[in-house]
């Protein structure tokens, strides 16, 4: 890492438009180098995860690696093969390697229901200050979906809320979650919101919260959006009942730009929002901090495939689209999502998952062909 500059989000990261202002771009040494026409390859972490993680990683790698990315890799060993070397011993390695590096790609990790250690997905982002959660929402050609034309992109709070894990038992029979909300969390990534929009000539920009019941954390969280707002005239603002935006996103999607809001909202509603372009398989992320990013797929680990080679890499293969972008790679990134694009509109090497009966090697096969 550059120690004299400051990770900031690069807006070229939502392919397909052109922005209004000066896009901001982390100057690693590797970028400065390219700027002087010596190419360099930036070391970026590999974490391959857990399930059919290690497929879809390996599968991503590929495609990326064919795209002409200089790219080294620095892969960080799955948690079930590090769990004999001790609690923790997983974070610990992968925080030192993204911190080192600025980049992570991350394949799934599974997080135990209702027993277990805490979320490794949530401790990196915390322990990273990975503040902001970008989801680009998008229609893939080919891929039939109960609408068309959907172009939005979730603007998530990454640190606190009832994410924060803090829960006690009161009384036996009694539990207490405490959701935590703040003013510095609130308005930097009210602000996050509003500056994406701007970068990429996005008009409108909506802010999703339950202010109506939790009338202090929420309402904390609309004052501070609020006053944001103010900042960027040029941007209509509106304010939406998380529930109420549930329901009109199923019934017009076209109706949201950018939508903004706090932790949990973000992680139900990007997955309603999924399922609206085809499902999890196809929906890229992004965890944007001012000192690193780690893009993964939103999916899950999917146990019951596991192992089985029919895994579809697309969700991660285009998180490394968002990752090439924000690394300043602009030529590779628009290699891989033409590769994929046209793979989808051919339709011959589709997953299972999608109707198809391509493995996923036939699928990394043929987006790499289509580069060619």
């Amino acid at each position: 890492m550059d120690g004299q500059t400051k990770f900031t989000y690069n807006a070229k990261i939502d392919a397909g438009r052109k922005p209004s202002g000066p896009v901001c771009l982390r100057q690693t040494a590797g970028r400065r180098q390219r700027n002087q026409g010596v190419q360099m390859a930036q070391t970026v972490t590999l974490i391959p995860g857990e399930g059919i993680g290690p497929e879809v990683a390996h599968a991503a790698r590929r495609i990326i690696d064919a795209s002409g990315a200089q790219i080294r890799w620095e892969e960080v060993s799955a948690r079930a093969e590090m769990e004999r070397r001790g609690q923790g011993y997983l974070a610990a390695e992968a925080i030192t390697s993204v911190e080192r590096n600025g980049y992570a790609l991350k394949g799934p990790m599974a997080t135990p229901i209702a027993e277990g250690p805490p979320s490794i997905n949530v401790g990196l982002r915390k322990a990273l200050d990975l503040y902001a959660n970008l989801r680009p929402v998008k229609n893939l050609p080919g891929v039939k979906s109960r609408f068309e034309g959907v172009d939005l992109v979730i603007v998530r709070e990454n640190t606190e809320d009832l994410y924060s894990g803090i829960e006690h038992e009161v009384v036996p029979g009694v539990v207490e979650s405490l959701k935590i909300i703040t003013e510095k969390a609130s308005t930097r990534i009210a602000r996050f919101a509003f500056e994406y929009a701007r970068k990429t000539a996005r008009k409108r920009v909506a802010a999703v919260h339950k202010a109506n019941i939790m009338k202090q954390s929420d309402g904390l969280f609309l004052g501070c959006t609020r006053a944001v707002a103010r900042e960027f005239g040029e941007i209509e603002y509106r304010e939406v009942i998380v529930d109420n935006a549930c329901m009109q996103l199923v019934l017009n999607p076209g109706q949201f730009d950018v939508l903004v809001m706090p932790n949990l909202y973000g992680d139900v509603v990007s997955d309603l929002c999924a399922g609206l372009v085809g499902g999890l398989g196809l929906v890229p992320s992004g965890n944007i901090g001012d000192k690193a990013a780690l893009f993964e797929a939103v999916h899950g680990t999917a146990p019951d495939i596991a192992g089985k080679g029919i895994a579809n890499p697309t969700a991660l293969a285009l998180s490394g689209v968002m990752m090439l972008r924000q690394m300043g790679e602009t030529a590779a990134a628009a290699r891989v999502q033409a590769a994929v694009e046209a793979v989808y509109r051919e339709g011959r090497w589709v997953t299972r998952d999608l109707g198809g009966k391509a493995t996923t090697a036939e699928f990394t096969e043929a987006v790499i062909g289509a580069m060619k």
